[in-house]
């Protein structure tokens, strides 16, 4: 870890890094405005994984005083992660044939055919505990009619992948052991109450004459006005959904995974070890003797002995961690590996031959429908995985070490 702390800066900015050019140029720009802002507490961090996002850097921490930024917390409201291990030794199914294809290739088959993926969502409405207490407590929503409708229409969204970044893996640990991790968030409504808000305080720190530019993206919303707290209850609505997201795919990848090994294996199958944990959201915690809103913005809270999950790309390896409390860092690690080529960069680098040989060569099972854009989320464009664990040994104990088996993409 370094600090940066110049001309440029109000508050120190402490940077997970081996050294500043290991940062592009528009990130370091956007922590820079990070560190101006007034309410800002102690510093802002910037985790071994970050790289320019909209507003705030992706894999930055800040913690504020008395005020929340939509766009410190993202547009994806509660994206995060979701892992199970299993009893099975990966080794020992590899080779089981279900007519002429492999297990792991039915799986998978099975898994895209069950969870929908990209733009697809539910024909029919599904169960969701979350919304059906949203509904029963309108009073906390109603007045942000705008948004009202995401709700009903979230019943046909609760259970599927999205695109992007998110993923589906069977993945074998350093033990052999096959496990399951799910990367998904709040679907459209996360992005849709961040919009909503961000416009929201623009608007009114226009008003205000605040001290942020507007240029910054960081508009605010004070935690003591209506705008503050409706912005708080639409949050927390898209962090349970999204829990709740993952939770339902999870059971159905599980179920999947279990008639799969009993059926064709004739071995019984135990699910063990589940985290499910967010990393864009913002919290009210205490930290330096003060109870401060920290904005994780991909970036993954690790508190002394809480365990969590940092994810590679497909065909590279994730890691399960055990957090050490390290104030610093206000008790947060990073989301990933972090990317080290755009979107449009990876497609220009690198084509959807290059990627798919990869992965054949390393034994992993795609299950992607349209494969042209591949390459924006092959292990090529993102950083070096170990190297950003390598970075951060002062915030986390990796405890498990995962490579990709079999992947579904959106």
């Amino acid at each position: 870890m370094f600090v940066i702390y110049n001309d440029k800066t109000r508050f120190p900015i402490k940077a997970w890094l081996s050294g500043i050019e290991r940062i592009e140029e528009s990130c370091i720009a956007q922590a820079y405005n990070l560190s101006n802002l007034p309410f800002l507490h102690k510093w802002v961090c910037l985790m071994p994984d970050t790289h320019t996002g909209k507003g705030m850097p992706i894999g930055g921490v800040i913690a504020a005083k008395d005020v929340i930024i939509p766009n410190a917390v993202g547009v994806d409201i509660g994206c995060g992660m979701v892992f199970v291990a299993t009893d099975i030794k990966y080794e020992e199914i590899r080779e089981v044939m279900v007519g002429t294809a492999s297990i792991m290739q039915t799986m998978i088959g099975n898994i895209m055919r069950t969870v929908p993926v990209g733009f697809e969502k539910h024909k029919q409405k599904q169960d969701s505990a979350v919304l059906d207490l949203a509904l029963q407590n309108m009073d906390k929503y109603e007045t942000d009619s705008e948004l009202v409708h995401l709700i009903e229409e979230g019943y046909f969204q609760v259970g599927t992948l999205g695109g992007g970044n998110h993923f589906i893996e069977l993945q074998e640990d350093e033990e052999g052991y096959l496990c399951i991790m799910i990367h998904s968030g709040s679907r459209h409504l996360g992005k849709a109450i961040c919009d909503y808000f961000h416009n929201k305080a623009r608007e009114l720190n226009s008003t205000w004459y605040s001290q942020v530019p507007d240029e910054y993206r960081l508009a605010f919303l004070p935690v003591h006005t209506k705008e503050g707290q409706q912005y708080i209850n639409w949050m927390h609505l898209a962090l349970d959904y999204a829990y709740e997201n993952r939770e339902r795919m999870m059971e159905q990848v599980c179920s999947i995974v279990k008639e799969h090994i009993e059926r064709y294996a004739g071995r019984t199958v135990t699910f063990t070890d589940q985290i499910n944990c967010h990393h864009n959201y913002a919290a009210l915690e205490n930290h330096y003797d003060a109870n401060v809103w920290v904005h994780r913005k991909g970036a993954t809270r690790v508190r002394q002995g809480e365990r969590a999950v940092i994810p590679g790309a497909m065909g590279s390896y994730s890691y399960v961690v055990e957090g050490k409390g390290n104030p610093e860092s206000f008790h947060t690690s990073s989301h990933g590996a972090g990317r080290a080529y755009s979107r449009t960069g990876a497609m220009n680098a690198f084509t959807t031959e290059q990627v798919i040989v990869d992965l054949k060569e390393q034994g992993v099972v795609l299950g992607k429908r349209k494969k042209n854009d591949v390459a924006e989320e092959c292990r090529f464009a993102y950083k070096d995985i170990d190297e950003v664990m390598a970075q951060q040994m002062d915030i986390v104990t990796p405890v498990r070490k995962l490579k990709t088996v079999g992947v579904v993409k959106g």
